[in-house]
């Protein structure tokens, strides 16, 4: 199966590794084309029974606790994003010839098989911090310039479910992480950005430059705009690399003064150096810092990627400002809980990762920092050195917490520190009255842990709730 459509499933032999939310669909899409679909799942635990069973209603062959053996007669391999390269499925796929896609190939390959059915640009977003934030300020600028969208890929809709259910879209707002872009060598996007680059799953990629190669195939091919950060001198060196379309432009984003062809920001204002017509000396004014929910730097940053992928598809700069007034963030998100006794209290539970966090941390003067959980293999001198100027007082939780504790006495010795040795959920409790005891008026409590959440929480969500929770209980003591 080279790199084109396929048009006549009736009888290909399809393995698809791995059930869940990509999985069962890709499955039920394929078995309804006409494919022979065979499901092969390394767990066998009650949720993969109850799936493999309403697939074999419909006439799916499920294998269970054997995602290793490659099926006999496999044309195609469809792959769940998170199932590893160097697994041995696809090992036997590569000495046979066998190609692998992942979901997303699979609808890219997928657009246009609706018959009456338009075919919608796909404007993606990826890089290691502020992907879904982006992408949903995108689909809101969108929305906002009268198009029909959806914010899809990673979040949202699925994309199979956006390429061919019944839904017309004028362009679809697609969220790709670096797992999905791995397994999708035929995207060809109508412009994408990278928002940023920092070590993040290392352990599944192998290296930072086979982590950072695939976060660059989401330029391969892009029509008019490649997006880049110009304070991460990596994703410009991305787009250096990307094999693109005659006439395809490198575009920019700053929180500085922007030169020709960037997008940045001056005296308040989000600006366009790039989509106006003379480019070398006029600027479009978009929105203003205070337009954007929250007007943290980072998320400035966000708000600017998002309205370069859109001013790329031709929308009016209005539409920038009133989409990214209608939008609202996720939850956990540098979100403001509440005030008590002067000092904010500000759940991040999503800065998950050491980058995330100190783009967090940025955007406060005086801050008594909650951090710890799972630390995934990620170090903490670097994030504590550069924040170290802004810390009040830290609050440590949770199995890795030691960590950031000798990252903090190498580069921040005078700041106090309470490490709480317990990791119970009730701990966050704890760790939010700790905080109030640091803090003074005008300070922030931020919770934005640089680690994963699962020593203590379910998800980071969890993690988040249990914190506003604990500031609500503050609140009503005070």
């Amino acid at each position: 199966m080279g790199s084109g459509q396929v048009t006549d499933w009736q009888g290909k032999h399809v393995t698809v590794a791995g059930l869940g939310v990509s999985g069962v669909p890709a499955a039920k899409v394929l078995h309804g084309l006409g494919a022979r679909v065979t499901v092969v799942n390394d767990g066998d635990d009650a949720r993969a029974r109850e799936q493999a069973a309403a697939l074999e209603a419909l006439g799916v062959t499920v294998r269970l606790g054997d995602g290793a053996t490659l099926p006999e007669g496999t044309e195609l391999v469809v792959t769940a994003p998170g199932w590893q390269p160097d697994k041995p499925l696809f090992l036997a796929a590569e000495r046979a010839g066998v190609p692998v896609w992942g979901d997303v190939e699979l609808a890219w390959r997928l657009r246009g098989t609706v018959p009456g059915k338009p075919v919608a640009p796909w404007l993606c977003v990826t890089g290691t911090n502020g992907k879904t934030t982006t992408t949903q300020m995108l689909a809101s600028i969108l929305r906002a310039a009268g198009l029909r969208t959806a914010a899809v890929g990673n979040i949202g809709v699925s994309l199979l479910d956006a390429v061919l259910g019944e839904e017309p879209y004028d362009v679809l707002a697609v969220e790709l992480s670096s797992y999905q872009l791995h397994w999708a060598p035929s995207l060809r996007a109508h412009s994408a950005a990278v928002l940023n680059l920092a070590p993040d799953h290392l352990d599944w990629h192998g290296s930072m430059e086979a982590y950072a190669r695939d976060k660059g195939r989401v330029y391969e091919g892009n029509q008019v705009a490649c997006v880049y950060n110009v304070a991460d001198k990596a994703t410009e060196d991305l787009v250096r690399e990307a094999d693109v379309e005659e006439g395809c432009r490198a575009i920019g984003f700053t929180l500085g003064t922007p030169g020709p062809s960037q997008l940045g920001v001056v005296d308040g204002i989000l600006v366009d150096r790039a989509f106006v017509e003379n480019r070398r000396e006029s600027a479009q004014e978009l929105a203003e810092v205070s337009d954007v929910n929250p007007p943290a730097p980072h998320n400035i940053a966000n708000a600017l990627a998002a309205a370069a992928l859109a001013r790329a598809f031709g929308v009016p700069p209005q539409a920038v400002r009133d989409g990214l007034r209608a939008f609202t963030p996720d939850a956990h998100r540098i979100a403001h809980v509440a005030d008590v006794d002067g000092v904010a209290y500000v759940d991040d539970s999503k800065a998950t990762n050491t980058h995330a966090a100190e783009a967090s941390l940025a955007a406060y003067g005086s801050i008594v920092w909650i951090a710890g959980g799972l630390a995934k293999g990620a170090t903490f001198d670097e994030l504590v050195a550069r924040s170290a100027g802004r810390l009040r007082g830290v609050v440590l939780i949770g199995a890795d917490r030691a960590l950031i504790r000798e990252a903090l006495a190498r580069h921040a010795p005078e700041v106090p520190v309470v490490d709480l040795d317990r990791t119970d959920t009730g701990a966050m409790l704890q760790a939010v009255q700790e905080a109030a005891r640091l803090a003074q008026p005008g300070d922030t409590v931020l919770l934005a842990p640089a680690c994963a959440s699962m020593d203590m929480f379910a998800n980071y969500n969890k993690r988040g709730d249990a914190f506003a929770e604990a500031v609500r209980e503050l609140g009503a003591g005070a």
